[in-house]
């Protein structure tokens, strides 16, 4: 099944922690990394006055069921150094997973598509680079139509690209 897991960190070599939060995807069993979007640099969402992030998205395939993929994302990020004291404060590495297929879930610790994916141009513009037609359930719209309609006026800067081989297992 197609999955979406938004990428972001704004603390210590920020594009050194999107590097490693990439390669310990590749090194996952049952997950194999299809495409990934160019590295942006975005003013930070929900509380100001922190550095500014950087975000990408990645396309995967996975057999793990959407609880399994929760806890090897969080496992990645914690091994990244992530602190989850501060709600929106900031962060090593955070790995969202912003949409799996069709499905929907809405559970207190897990909520697919990501609540929040249709407020965030952070998350938006690097999902629209590699997904612009991906219809998005519960919202029936396209990326690129909630791209189009998306209210936050936040900065979110192309940087580059990150050099990864695409679909490649490091196991």
């Amino acid at each position: 099944m197609h999955t979406y897991l938004g990428l972001g960190s704004n603390k210590e070599d920020r594009f050194f922690n999107l590097y490693q939060g990439i390669l310990a995807l590749d090194g996952i069993p049952r997950l194999k990394r299809i495409k990934t979007s160019s590295v942006y640099e975005s003013e930070p969402w929900g509380k100001s006055g922190q550095a500014w992030f950087l975000n990408q998205v990645t396309m995967i395939e996975s057999s793990l069921f959407p609880d399994e993929l929760l806890s090897t994302v969080q496992a990645i990020e914690d091994a990244l150094g992530r602190d989850r004291r501060e709600k929106w404060g900031p962060r090593s590495l955070d790995i969202d997973i912003l949409a799996m297929g069709s499905l929907r879930i809405q559970r207190s610790n897990l909520q697919i598509p990501h609540p929040l994916l249709a407020e965030r141009r952070f998350v938006l513009v690097p999902l629209h680079e590699i997904a612009p037609d991906l219809l998005i359930p519960g919202k029936n719209q396209t990326v690129t139509h909630l791209l189009r309609d998306c209210m936050d006026t936040g900065r979110v800067n192309r940087i580059g690209e990150m050099r990864v081989q695409e679909g490649r297992s490091l196991r």
